[in-house]
């Protein structure tokens, strides 16, 4: 049951996500499992289905603009997958991923502050998006990493991590 308490602030952390964040960019590599035969036809529709799972909304194909030995990548293959988030499904993301998945993230210690940028910007990786509740793993046959990018509107780091601390986002204890 909710209570009106809970309920406001509810309210008052998506007022503040809404006013002060930008947007959350949510890609997924797909590496080397683009070189397998079958790719496109087996398993991209099911990391595209987890993706849209995941963030609520369908993801964009990603592909290489040219050649890198390198990698071993071609001009035209696929090398990611990324969904832009704003409004509402970014007030959902948000909430889901400090209340429900970081806690979920094995040997999670919190963040290290070092990972918010100059502008800003925190970047968190997840080595499984398995951590994520409407992912079932019996049904997930592929597992894959997310990156995630929290822009704020505000391009400055100090108000970002003092926004990011005020929202619940778990740092690590002993950083400063």
């Amino acid at each position: 049951m909710i209570t009106t308490q809970t309920a406001k602030q509810q309210n008052a952390t998506a007022d503040i996500v809404r006013r002060s964040f930008e947007k959350i960019v949510v890609t997924a590599g797909v590496g080397r499992a683009s070189s397998q035969s079958g790719f496109e036809e087996k398993v991209l529709p099911q990391i595209v289905r987890d993706l849209g799972f995941i963030a609520g909304q369908k993801a964009q194909v990603r592909r290489a603009k040219k050649s890198i030995a390198g990698f071993k990548s071609r001009a035209g293959q696929i090398v990611g997958l990324r969904t832009t988030l704003r409004g509402r499904a970014m007030i959902d993301f948000f909430e889901r991923l400090s209340t429900i998945v970081l806690p979920r993230v094995r040997d999670f210690t919190g963040i290290d502050p070092h990972v918010v940028d100059e502008g800003g910007v925190l970047n968190i990786g997840l080595k499984e998006h398995l951590v994520f509740p409407e992912i079932n793993p019996e049904e997930s046959t592929h597992v894959f990493s997310l990156a995630i990018g929290i822009v704020p509107k505000k391009k400055d780091r100090a108000v970002a991590l003092e926004l990011y601390r005020a929202l619940n986002i778990p740092f690590k204890k002993n950083a400063k």
